[in-house]
């Protein structure tokens, strides 16, 4: 199922770039902390914003029902190779969280790496949320991942940074990236700027920039609270990062599931 065209963000070496910059994820705690309700749950999985896979595909292996989406057709072509590659092959829908509209229904939904603060609009947001209560089954639960993303005594503007440098030496390439950021504590909102270099031989022979203003919107753990039960979910549990740990008020990354009543 696919959308209509539409705008993206994840696309060209930001795509590309994707994986090798991240580089080893297996160890990432919250690999295991999914994997804990889904194993706790049972039945289909919904990964929303599961870019290449990097979830999806080790949930697939292990033998779980797991479905994906996202809004790059870019991310998914990655993702489909990557599945290609190990034999699997995973059902993939390129739709947007505001209009996500599939045929089924899900015991959980997954949002991970912060990827519901891409949702710019609050009412959009609202939209989401309703969105996700719709493809649960009654009893379901929705797992997603908080980000605060500025903190008193951090510069409003980071100035550019470089934060990404790999080099694939078997193609003689290193991939460079430099990132800013700067802050709306009023709206909280953060916008960002990308820039990443291609070099070989030890020049640069590409170069690419990308801009998203606004990029992110983060969320106090109230106002996520309030999210969740305006759209119906009950029995809300708040977690500190990828823990089972109850979430402190000083958390930057807090982690929230809550429940589809059964009636």
């Amino acid at each position: 199922m696919t959308s209509n065209d539409q705008e993206y963000e994840y696309r060209g070496m930001l795509a590309e770039t994707w994986d090798l910059l991240r580089g080893d994820t297996s160890q990432w705690q919250d690999r295991f902390f999914y994997r804990n309700f889904i194993n706790q749950q049972g039945g289909r999985v919904l990964d929303v914003g599961c870019g290449t896979g990097r979830l999806l595909l080790d949930y697939m292996k292990d033998g779980i029902d797991i479905e994906g989406v996202d809004n790059s057709p870019e991310m998914l072509e990655l993702c489909r190779e990557k599945a290609n590659e190990i034999g699997l092959k995973p059902t993939l829908y390129q739709q947007t969280m505001v209009d996500l509209d599939l045929l089924q229904c899900y015991q959980i939904i997954i949002v991970p790496s912060s990827s519901f603060q891409l949702v710019i609009e609050v009412e959009d947001a609202r939209k989401t949320m309703g969105n996700f209560f719709r493809h649960l089954k009654p009893g379901g639960i929705l797992v997603m991942p908080f980000m605060l993303l500025w903190r008193e005594g951090t510069p409003l503007d980071t100035g550019w940074v470089k934060d990404g440098e790999k080099e694939v030496p078997e193609e003689g390439v290193v991939t460079r990236r430099w990132s800013r950021a700067w802050f709306d504590l009023e709206n909280q909102m953060e916008h960002t700027e990308t820039q990443f270099e291609r070099i070989e031989g030890g020049e640069i022979t590409l170069t690419e920039y990308h801009s998203r203003s606004p990029a992110t919107r983060w969320y106090t753990q109230l106002q996520a609270r309030e999210l969740y039960q305006v759209a119906g979910f009950r029995h809300l549990r708040f977690f500190s990062e990828f823990s089972g740990e109850p979430a402190r008020a000083d958390d930057r990354v807090f982690s929230v599931v809550g429940v589809k009543p059964e009636t």
